[in-house]
């Protein structure tokens, strides 16, 4: 598979850990994916003003480029979301002298409390996959109050919308 969702050097390349590399390889193959649905889009029109014999009207390339324009807009927020995983990723494997950060055991406050927020989200979505459990679990966290400020609610308002 070439990669090509983002532009790395090969030394850039080696320094991603395992979860890295995969998210790059799972970001690529939705790039494909993407890149081949336009693609037989087009050809589908093509044969469709084949077949009615208007091939060469100014309908294909209107439509030609709006197909490119949203797979190019797909691309895009697939390539800004990668970008946003492998940023995330990065600053769970930092540390402190009490080790690496990880929620709950030694939590990361030098993130601003959005980062805090999807650092505790992760956190209990990958606890249990019982939603009912993880809420209760949740409101229990005395930590989490105080580690999330005003982003408490809403997260506490995320998880109880799983559970309905």
């Amino acid at each position: 598979m070439t990669i090509d969702i983002i532009d790395l050097t090969d030394p850039q390349y080696a320094d991603l850990s395992p979860v890295q590399l995969s998210m790059v390889r799972v970001a690529q193959g939705k790039k494909n994916d993407i890149l081949a649905k336009a693609d037989a889009e087009r050809k589908e029109l093509l044969y469709l003003l084949l077949r009615n014999e208007n091939a060469r009207s100014s309908v294909r390339a209107r439509e030609e480029a709006r197909i490119k324009a949203q797979a190019d807009a797909d691309v895009e927020v697939v390539k800004e979301d990668l970008l946003h995983q492998l940023a995330y990723e990065s600053i769970g494997s930092e540390g402190n002298e009490n080790g690496p950060y990880r929620y709950p055991e030694n939590p990361n406050y030098n993130l601003s409390y959005s980062q805090r927020f999807l650092v505790v989200r992760n956190y209990y979505m990958e606890v249990t996959d019982d939603a009912a459990a993880r809420l209760e679990a949740f409101r229990m966290d005395t930590l989490a109050r105080a580690y999330l400020g005003e982003f408490y609610q809403t997260l506490y308002d995320l998880l109880a919308s799983y559970v309905n």
